[in-house]
């Protein structure tokens, strides 16, 4: 009788299907033993099972309602960390990091959250990008530019070809740490402490230099700051005019060795636009043309400030982490019983998660539930990072999982890091060739599987770096030196993410927007 009247209250509603039969059965169960619920007719008990109230249901285990600490993940194993010596300095800071302001708020984030609903749903497309890691000494407002500029220019390509919005996630404003496979290096023949990261220690190639230091997280917090400013000046002042954009792509065509292959597509958007102003549609009469909205993400590396920029928001008493918009867990520290994947329950922030090669289906399925129990639509994005050689094998199984279980998600790829190699000159460096196959192999499978393929994930730059070889311009081993300036890294420079948006968008063109697939 109970699971009755529980189906007519979560009828129509997918999010309340999908946990069902654990509320069903914690209500049989715990309604029997519980001295809250004496003498309360069923379905009432059941109406506060459903909205899972605290007040009401003492035995509610719903991670984005119950009562709980930020600092929870302090309990659990953790990874990549940096051992502060000074304990006291570390609590001050923390301290600090807790008054400030927040560098984002709630309501942008849930904005993200809803457009990556969207993009789960096959309404939309993922473009995220930047730098590798972000530096104090090469911070300037050039950079933050033309990093931003290239961003646009791929989104206005992606657009068009898909015949979908864009959404648009820069590494900017706090990708500042990055874990390290050893504790140690060899610096010329010297060991010392791996260089972790401008926000926990210095590059310079001196013992002092590597000492982790709590004060570098209220620089990178300044710095963070400084950007979004910058950002936001540059979405809404008119620099990201639709048509100003255009013209960049058109210079980039010109220019390009490749210029005939991408001529179409360029003139095509430009008729576009000389249609809608023919009918009144412009800069002027439409502010949707000359302004944007871009938001901010980052590795969520160092939990200490993390959780220090974690807000309570004041309307809906939710807990957002407020260092960014969409924060993710990389491939290292996924683990489902260790302090990351703790702290990513504990926010309301849409969030992501690498994977690689090595996940198992079922692997997959725990990972999904610990941080998307509520199978929230626009809460997770999965960023598959298995390199072009076996994505192809590998990710299918994992495709078919997530659709038999209707789990609500956005598909992104990221192929730069599952293609990193050596070259014959000794620098770390990724071909843009396999970066290309990795991206057409991903589009491939989820239309071979009935998936959307979301969303891609890259590590670039508007600089003219020569720090992955190929391209139009084919660079080489040996142009690789001429400027190899990554911190960490290598990187895709300006032209050659644009080549790589041109290129993709014949295969976005072909992509089915996807169904939502929900069970109850």
């Amino acid at each position: 009788m109970l699971g009755n009247k529980l189906n007519l209250l979560i009828l129509g509603d997918s999010n309340l299907k999908f946990r069902r039969s654990r509320w069903i059965a914690a209500v049989e169960v715990k309604t029997k033993e519980s001295p809250y619920f004496a003498g309360v007719p069923a379905q009432i008990q059941a109406f506060c099972t459903v909205f899972c109230s605290p007040k009401f249901n003492p035995f509610c285990d719903d991670s984005m309602t119950r009562k709980s600490s930020p600092g929870s993940w302090r309990q659990f194993p953790v990874q990549q960390q940096p051992d502060y010596p000074d304990k006291a300095q570390l609590e001050h800071v923390e301290s600090q990091l807790r008054a400030l302001p927040p560098l984002v708020f709630a309501q942008e984030i849930r904005d993200l959250k809803q457009q990556l609903a969207d993009v789960g749903h096959g309404k939309g497309f993922l473009l995220q990008g930047g730098d590798c890691a972000e530096s104090f000494n090469e911070f300037s407002a050039n950079k933050i530019r033309d990093t931003f500029k290239v961003l646009l220019q791929m989104a206005v390509v992606l657009t068009f070809a898909g015949r979908r919005p864009v959404t648009k996630i820069a590494r900017m404003a706090g990708q500042f740490a990055k874990p390290r496979s050893a504790d140690y290096e060899n610096v010329d023949g010297e060991s010392l402490l791996s260089f972790r990261g401008d926000i926990i220690n210095s590059a310079s190639a001196n013992a002092a230099a590597r000492i982790a230091d709590p004060q570098r997280m209220l620089r990178a917090y300044n710095q963070s700051a400084s950007t979004l400013n910058l950002l936001r000046a540059f979405a809404q002042g008119g620099f990201a005019d639709l048509h100003q954009v255009h013209r960049w792509n058109m210079s980039f065509v010109e220019a390009s060795p490749s210029k005939q292959r991408y001529l179409q597509l360029s003139e095509r958007i430009e008729d576009a636009l000389a249609f809608m102003e023919v009918c009144g549609v412009n800069s002027q009469t439409a502010p949707t043309l000359r302004e944007t909205q871009l938001f901010t993400s980052h590795e969520a590396l160092l939990l200490n400030y993390e959780e220090a920029l974690s807000r309570i928001d004041s309307f809906t008493g939710k807990r957002y982490n407020c260092s960014a918009h969409f924060v993710w867990i990389g491939e290292r520290t996924r683990q489902l019983d260790h302090a990351h994947v703790e702290f990513f329950k504990h926010i309301e922030n849409p969030v992501g998660v690498k994977i690689g090669a090595s996940i198992t289906p079922d692997e997959l399925l725990r990972l999904i539930d610990a941080l998307n129990p509520d199978n929230e639509a626009g809460r997770l994005t999965l960023i598959t990072r298995m390199g072009a050689d076996q994505l192809a094998d590998r990710l299918p199984p994992l495709i078919r999982a997530v659709q038999q279980e209707g789990r609500e998600l956005v598909w992104s790829s990221d192929p730069m890091h599952g293609n990193t190699v050596e070259s014959s000159n000794g620098y770390k460096t990724r071909q843009f060739d396999d970066i290309l196959r990795e991206l057409n192999q991903f589009f491939a499978v989820h239309q071979a599987e009935g998936s959307y393929p979301g969303g891609i994930h890259l590590e670039m730059t508007g600089e003219h770096v020569t720090e992955c070889t190929g391209g139009a311009y084919q660079i080489t081993d040996s142009d690789l030196s001429t400027r190899y300036m990554t911190s960490c890294d290598p990187r895709l420079n300006a032209d050659q993410v644009l080549e790589l948006a041109y290129q993709i968008a014949d295969a976005f063109v072909h992509t089915a927007p996807a169904q939502p697939n929900l069970q109850p």
